[in-house]
């Protein structure tokens, strides 16, 4: 498999993938729009100097994506700046052989690089599997958001 950053001339691909993201949570949240529900401004993340966003190959096919972004921290924290990863993805024939964990430690090489030391992401918290992959790379969980859908 081949790691590389993000293009333009990936995006209509990475929009494909990002449905497919959207498909896979929606069974975990239902607010999420039933039709054009858009999580990421992906052309912005390919662009910002303060996004890596990087696509994993095989055989020139585009199967994973993540990205990693520079954001203020809450005032309340040590850290002025954290890494922010999403856009997690591999294709389910590529589940199990390690992709997810390569492209987060780019993710995360690429944040130290640039000076963050603080990584979070969102999973949720009924999607085990996610939250065991991320355990195995040391992520432990920190805050639960909850909601309310008044009636």
């Amino acid at each position: 498999m081949n790691l590389r950053k993000a293009v333009k001339e990936d995006l209509p691909k990475l929009l494909e993938l990002e449905q497919r993201v959207i498909e896979a949570e929606r069974p975990y949240n239902d607010s999420i729009k039933p039709k054009s529900a858009i999580y990421y401004d992906i052309e912005n993340l390919i662009s910002s100097n303060d996004s890596h966003l990087v696509v994993g190959e095989i055989e020139n096919e585009i199967i994973a994506s993540g990205y990693v972004q520079i954001r203020c921290s809450k005032r309340s924290l040590e850290h002025d700046l954290h890494g922010y990863l999403g856009f997690m993805y591999v294709s389910p024939s590529h589940r199990g052989k390690g992709i997810n964990s390569a492209v987060i430690e780019q993710l995360i090489e690429w944040g130290k690089h640039k000076g963050v030391q603080h990584f979070y992401l969102d999973v949720y918290s009924q999607n085990n599997s996610a939250m065991r992959a991320y355990e195995k790379l040391g992520f432990t969980p920190t805050l639960l958001e909850m909601q309310l859908k008044a009636k």
